[in-house]
Formats: structure tokens, sequence, C-alpha cells
């Protein structure tokens, strides 16, 4: 596989950052953007790289079973396992989908991952080039002692512009929800500890008592300062939404009547060339001609144009300390010097089944919070369900290509771990790292 170019090595070096430290994605779908945040020399989260995504299929809104097409938001802990160098779409990265919400909630799917090929059925699909930086820079990330690494999946940026637009959702209850660990990762630029408990996220808790997903929350202690700091952000941002609406800010259509979303670059070079059907090279990666641009609908350009606003709010602010130990890679050289090989190294790997084509000040914290878990009802059948985007026909080569999130056959069901990653052989990605999960 290949190392990082020169050009992102400067730019780590610039924005004071080691190669080897933590990394932290996050997805916007509406604005078709991945994130890649890097842990710098003062110990904090700063934003090394914004990534076009491709391709991702579905609405806005969480996955709720499996074939429907639709890309998961939430938190996702992904570990070296769930990393396939071998994948079918060059380099895959599995989100883990479903997590312990997800499982909760009673949501089904798998197979959801961030590969490259720019073609999803329910994935963050990228170009190949991009994918293999993105792969690189989690690969650096294992090298220096990173476990684990957190995605957080959006259905757009949480600003007051959005939530203001995306009122009517009846995923709105859901986004809140999940814009409490935005907000987490906005005031304080660490990433937030994420627990599940009562169907629903928690953040940043600490408990002598364990959490459980389904059952109801234990007491929980949160740090005063980080409590003052998230709520302080969220009055002024629903102080901002509510301005917004009263000043007529049009909603936007529960349903978006499109399948997914393209970045607009992306869309931009497609149209340029006539549409899809050749192999189309851009500055930030190869398009290939099976790529199914999403249909445009007049009301996309107009509700959407304008809303990829960040928080003017938002600044990072000191956090008590890192939760991830960075070591030098020198150190580990040995352990891992065979690890990330090249694709050709790893061809005579077990064949394994894989998708088809398819974030104000925060403070110091010490003092805690308490928080004793009220009695908190399982959210709404409206906050559960999305409506499914209206599906774009597929061509006969689409049909041929199989579904990101459809089941292997008996065959391939055994070499599968946790319905997660592919299992890989004793000298691959789990072999190597099986002690870590």
């Amino acid at each position: 596989m290949q190392p990082l170019s020169e050009r992102m090595l400067t730019d780590i070096d610039e924005k004071n950052m080691a190669k080897e430290s933590p990394i932290l994605v996050r997805i916007f779908k509406q604005e078709s953007e991945l994130e890649i945040w890097k842990e710098d020399k003062t110990g904090r989260f700063a934003l090394l790289k914004t990534y076009p995504i491709c391709r991702w299929s579905g609405d806005l809104g969480p996955k709720i079973k499996q074939g429907d097409r639709q890309a998961p938001e939430g938190f996702y802990t992904i570990t070296p396992g769930l990393m396939n160098p071998n994948s079918n779409y060059y380099l895959a990265i599995n989100t883990g989908f479903p997590n312990a919400y997800d499982r909760a909630n009673g949501r089904t799917g798998a197979f959801l991952m961030i590969h490259g090929d720019c073609s999803s059925a329910g994935c963050y699909a990228m170009t190949d080039e991009q994918v293999a930086e993105i792969y690189a820079l989690a690969r650096e990330s294992f090298f220096g002692g990173q476990k684990s690494f957190q995605i957080q999946a959006y259905p757009f940026k949480m600003t007051p512009l959005n939530m203001a637009k995306h009122r009517n959702s009846p995923n709105m209850a859901f986004w809140k929800m999940l814009k409490e660990g935005y907000d987490h990762f906005e005031v304080t630029r660490h990433e937030p500890k994420v627990d599940v408990c009562e169907k629903r996220y928690v953040f940043d808790a600490e408990s002598s008592s364990k959490f459980s997903a389904a059952d109801r929350c234990p007491a929980y202690k949160v740090p005063d300062d980080l409590v003052a700091a998230v709520r302080d952000k969220q009055r002024r941002d629903d102080t901002q939404t509510a301005e917004l609406i009263n000043r007529g800010t049009p909603a936007a259509p529960v349903k978006m009547g499109v399948d997914g979303g393209m970045n607009p670059t992306f869309l931009a070079a497609v149209k340029s060339h006539g549409g899809p059907g050749a192999t189309i090279r851009t500055a930030i990666g190869t398009i290939p001609p099976h790529v199914n641009p999403p249909a445009e609908t007049p009301s996309s350009d107009s509700i959407f144009g304008t809303m990829s606003l960040a928080s003017a709010e938002s600044k990072p602010a000191p956090a008590p300390r890192s939760s991830v130990q960075v070591a030098s890679a020198g150190s580990s050289g040995g352990f891992f010097s065979s690890l990330f090989g090249s694709k050709s190294e790893d061809q005579g790997a077990t064949a394994a089944a894989e998708p088809a084509k398819t974030k104000s000040a925060a403070a110091p914290a010490k003092p805690a919070h308490t928080t004793t878990a009220a009695k908190k009802p399982a959210p709404t059948p409206a906050e559960a369900k999305t409506a499914n985007a209206a599906a774009v026909k597929p061509s006969p080569q689409q049909k041929q290509e199989a579904s990101a999130e459809s089941q292997s056959n008996a065959t391939t069901t055994t070499s599968l771990l946790n319905g997660a990653a592919p299992t890989m052989p004793s000298n691959g990605f789990e072999g190597r790292f099986g002690a870590w999960r």
C-alpha cells in the first residue's frame, strides 16, 4: 500500500501534528464531505483535510433495515480488524454497523463501508485515490498506538441554519441526539466518549456501573464545565434556529426524492463529460465509467445551496487530556513491518465477502456533574423511521452488481467476524491486531 505523499506529510507538519498521531473522521451526507481530523501537539484535534465524497446512497436519515439503501448515521468505532486491504473496491473501512445503538433499536444491515470505486449501496464511496490516502492516515495512527478511531456520521453539518431547514423531518429527535455528540466535539476538540443506554447515545459520561444499550441508564457524571460549555452552545444554536424560522427560512422536504448524493466537484466533472460512461480523471481522483450520479431536482439546489455554513460559535478550547497514547512509529516497526503490504502481497488471502460496487470554550473538566438516569421512553416511531429515497432505475450493468449490504452466501458467511469485516489470514490485518479488539 502506498505511503503518505510528501504533500500530505508537509501538511501534517505545518499543522503541528505528528504523522502517527490519532485521527477522527466526520462525515456529512448533505454536503457530501468526509473530514479527517488529527490530534496536534497541543493534544486537541484539528482539521487536517476535507475530502469530497464521490457517492452515497439513500436519503438523509439513519439506516433502519437491510436493503433500504441508507448510509448509516451515528457514532462508530473503527478497530484495525475493520480495515480491509483486499477489498473488491480497492480499499475499504467497515463502519461496524450496526453498533450498540443500532442493535438496541432493532436496526439491521451489514458491510456498510467507506471504500473506493465511487459506487454505493448504503456506503460512503470515494475515489480510489482518496480512499488510499484515508487508509494510509488510519494506518499511521494505528502504527502510533491508536487502538481505534471514531467515525461520526451526520446527515448534515449541525448548524442552526440546517436545523431550521430540516425542522419538519421525522428524524429531528434522532438528529438532536447526534448534535449533542457533535457539540461535545466542537466544544472540546476531543473525541467524545460514547455510551448507549435506554436506546440512546450518552456522551462523556463516567459511571461506576456498566452501560447497557437497551436498559435504564445508570447514574453517571459529566464534568460540570463541559456540561456548561455544551449547554451554552446549544442555547446559542437554538436561539439562532428560532430566529431563522421566524424570518421565514423555508423547510426542506421530508423526502428529497433522489437516491443519495455526490459532491458538486464530482457532479460537475461528470456533467462536463456529457454524463457517465467514460473514465473521468480529476485533480482529486478518478471517476470510473460505471458511476451513477444522483438525479437532480429543482428543490435540491434551492434548498441546499447555502446549507454548508459552519457554526460561528464553535471554538476549540483546552481539554484536560488526550485519550490516546502516541508512540513512535519506529518503536513498533518490527511488529507492524509487514502489516500494510502491497495488495499483491495479500492476494493469497482467503477470498472474502465484500459489498458490491456500490467538530466557545470548554473547560479543563474536573468537577463533575452528576446525572441520575431519567426514565426516558424509547424513541418514537417517527424518530426511528426514515423514508426510503426513490431509487434510480439501475442499468443492466448495475443490476449485476451486488448490494453493499447483501448477505454473503453460505460458504462465505463462516469466514466473517461479528458480521463486520471479512476474516483475514493469519498474517493479515486481523491476525496482527487481534489482541487490540
